[in-house]
């Protein structure tokens, strides 16, 4: 292991505190405003969220864990479910429902750590195996891609519908505004693959910076609500009994509590990763319970002011992999200029300003990313698709969540999707025979 430039309890000088943690915020900058700007909720508020997420974490682990927590992409599809008919480009019927959604999550996840914490962790790995876990991960991708495509590609536009009279707004291809997708999606791919130093780590950022600078040059970028926006301005909260009525649905439940098997699995992964960069063993110091908790309590506070499901961000394991800045106070910072940032309100209408095309773009690298992660787990894990009952638990799991399958129970009650193919995965991996018994270390 290469040496710390400051471990984790080393306090950086006042300059250097600045510079790292405005770097520590731009690396999760676009993943964490990608989020809201795709489903439709405030970047504001999953800006403000990710910093109280990140202080509420860190306080959790003791001050032991220099990780940020980011909006989570693994509930884009569940939320857009769960707020009845929410898009990349309509407003929801009540976005309130996936605020209620992510308090379940949030429950769950502490459910878990205090199981954890009595009984260990061995029997989360094993209902938890790679062989469920990365197809699931291609699901959430895949899933998303024809969003993606039509994001990069399409338009909305206003016509007058010759047969009834009535205006409509219909889909439309746009060569200029797929140009913009695909400057975009260059940039990502170039700050991905051909810089090795800070910028390699927040390829999303730099991406939209691009993508958003060529949109202005051909004109499909309006200004002006950044013209009508005060400096400053609070974020649009979402308060539960105030902004929306409190009731919880199996709908809603069906739709968001099941992707826990993802997220936690990733934060997992993420643990292990963040261990190996700052030689440490986070399993068993401060304990897997206290940093799922912490991420569990974050999400419980972001959806109770109308902010996205929080994980771990890997971009920022890079940013400390590639600076070996381990600081906990980097971290501090960072979350708190995210905190400051979202009151500026100048700043997040320039953001709304951002294209649908631009977001498509990027969204064609990101989501083929997370995919792609999913079959790096396969190979890693080392899981042999000779094995039929592999073979089956994986084909199962992407056909249902990719096909969209749905259990319908009644017209407002389905378990359906990437949350269906997660149940099934783990009901196929417990019953159908043959399963290896994991050997692991507490």
């Amino acid at each position: 292991m290469s040496k710390a430039v400051l471990d984790i309890q080393d306090k950086p000088t006042p300059v250097q505190l600045v510079t790292l943690s405005f770097q520590h915020m731009f690396a999760m900058f676009g993943s964490t405003i990608l989020v809201p700007q795709l489903v439709g909720l405030s970047p504001a508020i999953a800006l403000l969220t990710s910093g109280i997420a990140t202080l509420v974490f860190l306080l959790v682990t003791q001050f032991k864990v220099p990780a940020y927590l980011g909006s989570s992409f693994a509930f884009i599809s569940p939320i857009l479910i769960a707020a009845n008919g929410l898009d990349a480009n309509n407003a929801s019927v009540n976005p309130g429902n996936a605020m209620i959604g992510a308090l379940a999550v949030g429950l769950v996840y502490g459910i878990v750590s205090l199981i954890i914490w009595k009984a260990g962790y061995k029997w989360l790995m094993r209902l938890l195996p790679p062989i469920v876990v990365a197809p699931v991960i291609i699901v959430i991708g895949l899933g998303l891609s024809g969003t993606a495509v039509n994001m990069a590609m399409n338009i909305n536009v206003e016509q007058v519908n010759e047969t009834t009279g009535v205006v409509e707004t219909v889909s439309q291809y746009s060569g200029l505004h797929f140009s913009a997708a695909l400057v975009t999606l260059l940039a990502a791919i170039i700050f991905t693959v051909y810089f090795k130093n800070i910028l390699s780590a927040m390829p999303i950022l730099m991406g939209l910076i691009v993508g958003y600078i060529y949109s202005v040059f051909i004109g499909i970028v309006d200004f002006t609500p950044v013209k009508e926006a005060s400096l400053f301005a609070s974020p649009d909260f979402l308060i539960p009994g105030v902004d929306y009525e409190f009731n919880i649905t199996a709908k809603i439940l069906l739709a968001m509590v099941p992707i826990v098997i993802v997220t936690i699995s990733e934060h997992i992964g993420h643990q292990l990763v963040l261990g190996k960069v700052v030689n440490r063993n986070y399993v068993k110091d401060p304990g897997l319970h206290r940093s799922i908790l912490g991420d569990g309590l974050g999400t419980l506070l972001s959806a109770l002011i109308g902010g996205p499901p929080k994980t771990t961000y890997g971009e920022n394991i890079g940013v400390l992999a590639i600076t070996r800045v381990y600081s906990v106070y980097v971290i501090m910072g960072a979350a708190v200029i995210a905190i400051v940032v979202s009151f500026f309100g100048k700043a997040m209408a320039l953001i709304s300003t951002i294209p649908t095309a631009v977001l498509g773009g990027i969204s064609i690298l990101l989501f083929g990313i997370i995919a792609s992660s999913g079959l790096r787990m396969l190979v890693e894990s080392k899981v042999d698709f000779g094995n039929n009952r592999n073979m089956v638990i994986a084909s199962v799991i992407l056909v249902v969540g990719i096909g969209g399958a749905a259990l319908r129970f009644s017209e407002s009650f389905a378990l359906e999707g990437m949350a269906l193919a997660a149940i099934i995965g783990v009901i196929l991996n417990l019953v159908l025979p043959g399963r290896e018994k994991e050997i692991l270390e507490d």
